[in-house]
């Protein structure tokens, strides 16, 4: 099957700092340059060397027809740059590009707008200077102004506009485009929930309707579950392409490595808000500390920490968050909330070191990385302090279940429920 996107060895090189200033040099600047030169050009072949940036560096990869292939990278990667090319935005130092059929992009919402023109006016600009003819916007224009859900300011010039309005009818045209191929970046990060539902809901619609997409993004969340393919950039290069779950899994745990304990002692720089300073976070399991656990096992949090005011209030909390940054569950020791009651809860506290543990029953969470996040709050519920990502584990499957299901089982979490099956005649 022929391609609709097919990248050969792209390269794309930039130079750094300010151009050379020789082309300013007076005559007697040059001559005496010339007399010098032998001694400087290891040096300035140096400096030009250290100038340069591959922002791409040999980047091939094919999307077939109707594929929706995010692509990933933390900044830098050349995903930018990348989209340049394929717009024609910008030129390849190296390599070769191969577009089939009509493209559209969704790249910076908005470009195009002018303040000045009202809402309705500047529908018909931005169309145009996005490849729409008239006919296809007088066509598509109530589908629309319906999808920005800005009726009622339709002839109100758009420099009036929130910036929510107006970033919901620059996406609103860009989404309503019907190219072959195409191209978008970060756009669904617009508006507010309601509204980046609505548009992972039209993503959703061109990828089933057969049209190929590129999509690059940060939020891997919305890559995960727009894309079946994703390639992942590091420093200009391809670092690895395939199955969506697998290569944003190694691309998270490329960047986190899993930890089970983190102490900090007595030392005034320990995380807390002055009254409660921490020790130490640890996670135990079967073995003791530990950052690889099993299925299987009771997961203990355990978190030790210094009292410095008498009488203090304290109640901590968990949020655990899994490689997308999905909330897998969040926890803390009220009595609502818990099997066993915390006895300390709401108890004015002495002064001195404590310790508060959490313990995650076995049998739940999917063979998979987590992080969690550790909260204090006060007794009117009021944040405290936050340690994000206080510590990272990863959970392995023992294998028990292989004999009666084979392959990874879905979801987040993998609890054993109860089942029961009765013969009614």
């Amino acid at each position: 099957m022929k391609p609709m996107i097919k990248v050969e060895d792209l390269s794309k090189l930039y130079r750094i700092g300010s151009p050379d200033d020789a082309a300013y040099r007076t005559l007697r600047d040059a001559l005496a340059g010339a007399v010098a030169d032998p001694f400087r050009r290891n040096r300035r072949k140096k400096l030009d060397a250290a100038r340069q940036l591959w922002a791409l560096d040999g980047v091939s990869f094919e999307v077939a027809p109707g594929e929706v292939v995010g692509v990933i990278g933390r900044n830098g990667a050349g995903k930018s740059t990348l989209l340049k090319i394929l717009t024609r935005i910008t030129e390849p130092t190296r390599g070769r590009v191969d577009l089939y059929g009509r493209v559209g992009s969704l790249l910076e919402v908005g470009t195009g707008f002018h303040p000045e023109l009202s809402g309705r006016e500047n529908v018909y600009l931005n169309g145009a200077i996005l490849g729409m003819r008239r006919a296809e916007i007088e066509r598509k224009f109530d589908e629309i102004v319906a999808f920005a859900e800005i009726e009622r300011f339709l002839d109100t010039p758009v420099k009036r506009y929130s910036s929510g309005m107006y970033t919901r009818l620059a996406f609103s045209v860009a989404a309503h485009l019907d190219p072959e191929v195409l191209l978008v970046d970060e756009v669904l990060a617009v508006g507010d929930y309601e509204f980046q539902k609505k548009c992972l809901g039209k993503m959703r619609d061109v990828s089933r309707s057969g049209r190929t997409v590129l999509f690059v993004s940060h939020n891997v969340a919305s890559v995960s579950n727009l894309c079946s393919q994703v390639i992942w950039l590091d420093k200009g290069r391809v670092a690895a392409s395939g199955e969506t779950g697998e290569v944003i899994g190694n691309y998270v745990a490329s960047g986190m490595s899993a930890s089970g304990e983190v102490v900090w002692g007595k030392g005034e720089d320990a995380p807390g808000d002055g009254d409660v300073r921490l020790r130490s976070v640890k996670l135990l399991g079967k073995r003791g500390t530990a950052s690889d656990l099993l299925i299987g096992e009771p997961i203990t949090v355990e978190i030790e920490y210094e009292n410095l005011k008498e009488g203090n209030f304290i109640v901590w909390g968990l949020e655990l968050k899994d490689k997308v940054n999905t909330y897998v569950f969040a926890t803390n020791n009220r009595p609502s909330a818990n099997a066993a009651r915390d006895e300390w809860y709401g108890r004015p506290r002495p002064t001195g070191v404590y310790k508060t543990r959490c313990v995650i029953p076995p049998n739940l969470l999917n063979n998979d990385l987590y992080r969690f996040d550790l909260r204090m709050v006060n007794e009117r519920n009021e944040l405290r302090f936050c340690l994000e990502d206080a510590l990272s584990f990863v959970v392995h499957d023992t294998g028990e279940m292989a004999a009666e299901f084979s392959g990874r089982w879905v979801g987040v979490v993998r609890p054993r429920l109860a089942w029961t099956t009765e013969r009614m005649a």
